[in-house]
């Protein structure tokens, strides 16, 4: 029985070793040069490396001990469960390594888990506090304000700086979150920070501030206070796009040629025959589909890479493949395919399908290997 298993496990890890090719390749160096770039623009105020969402699909296990090594001591996750696993790695099992909550706690569970794995939440209700000092927790937290974007913080903040004091829990800074930093002339970019800078005064004007994001840190480097949080800039996509300040893509997203077909004039491609051949033409069939993250709204329009050349992506999306327009080139199948990354950026992917290149980053598939490189 135990020669079995260890059969089944060689055989695991040998499919796990020849899965197919849909590769996401981190670039370390890249990575902590983005971290640097920021870190010189943020002047004094340290940063608070942002990591939720596995790294923003990243892989946190790659970024988080890149960063660590890049000297941050400071990353944001969105809840318990996430600090948690990002306090299981052995570099980050160590009181100087500070995880914020960003979206604070949720119930007994999660505060027990603050205690355990010495998390610092961001409290935006009463109630979050309670919790805490209930669970016993000895850490600190930070007060989270809503200062004008109506989405996440506390709506009365005396109340909440109150009760801290009451429960006898340190407070860590005051937070609160922009909501056009990416729209550097936006009037309200001011008065949020003019609301922040109100509320943080009348509550205890020394105590730590933390407002800007990856935008803000390039449009309002004014307002850096103490503490920043960039996230998407260290992935290296220009949070403001007609601001460039130098950041380098962090994530390559490539699959493979499996196969080069000729079809003729008046033949169809993919799924509902949304595109047809008005003349002969050579298609490549890649290994990735829209299960390993490539948006099925670029059908037809999106662009890859391939050799040095860029070439469309023709008919539907597949969960599994997508075809691309490669008559004339040589392109055969082994070859390397880039969706986005050196060749082509995940803002301009992003741009053709008017979203962000967040949910591009985020949205790629569980089945993509991360690779370091």
């Amino acid at each position: 029985m135990e020669q079995d298993a260890f059969d089944l496990q060689a055989n695991s890890d040998k499919i796990h070793c020849m899965s197919r090719p849909a590769i996401a390749r981190i670039n370390i160096g890249h990575l902590q040069h983005n971290y640097r770039l920021l870190s010189n623009l943020a002047g004094h105020a340290s940063i608070m490396a942002i990591v939720k969402a596995n790294a923003y699909g990243h892989g946190q296990n790659l970024v988080a001990p890149a960063l660590l090594e890049a000297g941050c001591r400071s990353f944001g996750v969105t809840d318990a469960t996430e600090g948690a696993e990002l306090r299981s790695i052995p570099s980050f099992n160590q009181d100087h390594v500070e995880i914020t909550l960003l979206s604070g706690i949720f119930d007994e569970e999660d505060a027990k888990l603050c205690v355990q794995h010495h998390l610092t939440p961001a409290a935006t209700e009463p109630f979050q506090l309670s919790l805490l000092a209930k669970s016993g927790h000895r850490g600190k937290v930070w007060l989270k304000f809503d200062s004008g974007m109506n989405r996440l913080g506390a709506e009365t903040p005396s109340e909440l700086y109150a009760m801290a004091g009451e429960t006898g829990i340190d407070i860590r800074g005051f937070m609160s979150h922009l909501a056009c930093a990416d729209e550097p002339d936006h009037p309200l970019n001011r008065i949020q920070a003019e609301r922040f800078i109100t509320i943080c005064d009348q509550l205890s004007p020394n105590t730590p501030k933390s407002l800007l994001n990856s935008a803000g840190i390039i449009a309002m480097p004014q307002y850096a206070f103490d503490v920043v949080r960039p996230g998407i800039a260290l992935y290296g996509a220009e949070p403001v796009p007609d601001r460039p300040v130098g950041l380098k893509p962090v994530m390559s997203l490539n699959g493979e040629v499996m196969q080069v077909r000729q079809i003729h004039t008046g033949a169809s491609v993919s799924y509902g025959a949304t595109f047809t051949a008005d003349k002969t033409m050579d298609i490549a069939v890649v290994s990735m589909g829209y299960a390993d993250g490539i948006p099925r709204s670029l059908s037809n329009i999106g662009d890859v890479h391939i050799r040095g050349q860029k070439y469309q992506m023709i008919g539907r999306i597949c969960m599994d493949y997508t075809m691309v327009d490669v008559t004339g080139s040589g392109v055969r199948a082994g070859d390397s395919v880039e969706f986005w990354g050196e060749h082509i950026s995940a803002n301009q992917v992003a741009a053709e399908i008017d979203t962000i290149s967040y949910t591009l980053f985020t949205g790629v598939g569980e089945r993509v290997r991360r690779i370091a490189v």
